[in-house]
């Protein structure tokens, strides 16, 4: 049977991935912008492969513009646009899409190849599907969030807004551990230690503070509530409460503040202390106890920041550090947990 092994490790396979992760940050960061200055509706179709090019006359972008104000964002938040404006919010959400097209040739010209030259360790295969199956999804998935919002509201749903935001981090954590493990090699065997199901828990820590962060984007809640600690001067936000369970969590501005709010005091508790632990154990080494230090820094950091962006309303410029800020602090857990489960 033909092997795609010729090693267990591949510094030309690492490099590439940590490239495509790298395109990941870009268009997580892009993807943010479009969301802050309002312009991931007005690209009403979906064109894989015809959608690459932009409006090349002025009928082009008249018809663009027809179908944008043919939806209700247009019509309710809209009214007074004009094809100039238009054009504005139009090159954001196409640079996003470009960007993703971009990223998938990125990610699977250089896997065909390295695979046809047998350059992908054998070990990795399981991690090889799964970056597949993600940048598979990723594309689907932003059009079904798009699609949520051309018809019967103004913005997309929440739901799928997260869904989405959380495919891309899966992505990026995932191509991250396997770039290390494929710069590596495989990993000697060691004693069981408490470290890496702590290291892993705080990146699942993380990731759900992320989601819940995903949730209050998409329902415009960080435009409420702009005091802190409180909420309009109150211990509890006064709506909070919805009609239904789902409709509370996923669709309540008030409970979606509160739930983002009391997971990042959760978070940084947890970041600080075991970043804290490290630095004292004597099990560890020095780089695991850096990388440590480094979350709790991070995540201390990505705390102040959002605060900051809360009372400030949400600017784009701070909304977009925060957003960056929360995909540099996953990777630098994602790394830590590596290093910490490879002592």
């Amino acid at each position: 049977m033909t092997s795609f092994l010729r090693s267990d490790r591949s510094r030309g396979v690492s490099i590439w991935l940590l490239i495509v992760a790298l395109l990941v940050l870009a268009m997580v960061i892009l993807g943010g912008s479009t969301r802050l200055t309002g312009s991931g509706l007005s690209i009403t179709q979906w064109k894989p492969l015809s959608g690459v090019l932009p409006p090349l006359g002025l009928a082009d972008w008249q018809a663009e513009f027809a179908r944008y104000r043919a939806i209700p964002q247009f019509r309710f938040v809209n009214p007074a646009m004009t094809l100039d404006q238009f054009r504005f919010i139009y090159w954001w959400e196409w640079s996003h899409r470009f960007l993703a097209r971009l990223l998938g040739v990125v990610f699977l010209v250089p896997l065909t190849w390295f695979a046809i030259r047998r350059e992908l360790p054998r070990r990795l295969l399981g991690q090889f599907g799964l970056l597949i199956v993600l940048c598979g999804l990723e594309p689907l998935v932003g059009w079904w969030m798009v699609a949520s919002g051309l018809a019967n509201r103004v913005y997309v749903a929440p739901e799928r807004l997260m869904l989405h935001l959380g495919i891309a981090f899966a992505l990026l954590a995932a191509l991250i551990w396997t770039a290390l493990d494929a710069w590596a090699g495989s990993a000697r065997q060691t004693l069981p230690s408490p470290w890496g199901g702590r290291a892993l828990g705080l990146v699942g820590l993380i990731y759900v503070q992320i989601l819940l962060g995903a949730l209050v984007a998409g329902n415009q809640a960080g435009l409420i509530y702009n005091d802190w600690p409180l909420f309009a001067g109150r211990l509890m936000p006064q709506d909070y409460a919805a009609a239904g369970l789902w409709a509370t969590l996923a669709h309540s501005q008030g409970a979606v503040q509160l739930h983002h709010r009391l997971a990042a005091y959760l978070l940084l508790a947890v970041a600080v202390g075991i970043g804290f632990a490290a630095w004292r154990s004597s099990y560890l080494p020095r780089a695991s106890k850096l990388l440590a230090a480094g979350v709790a820094l991070a995540v201390t950091a990505q705390a102040l920041l959002g605060i900051a962006t809360l009372m400030a309303r949400v600017p784009i410029g701070l909304g977009v550090a925060h957003q960056l800020t929360a995909a540099l602090t996953l990777s630098l857990a994602v790394a830590m947990a590596w290093r910490i489960r490879r002592v």
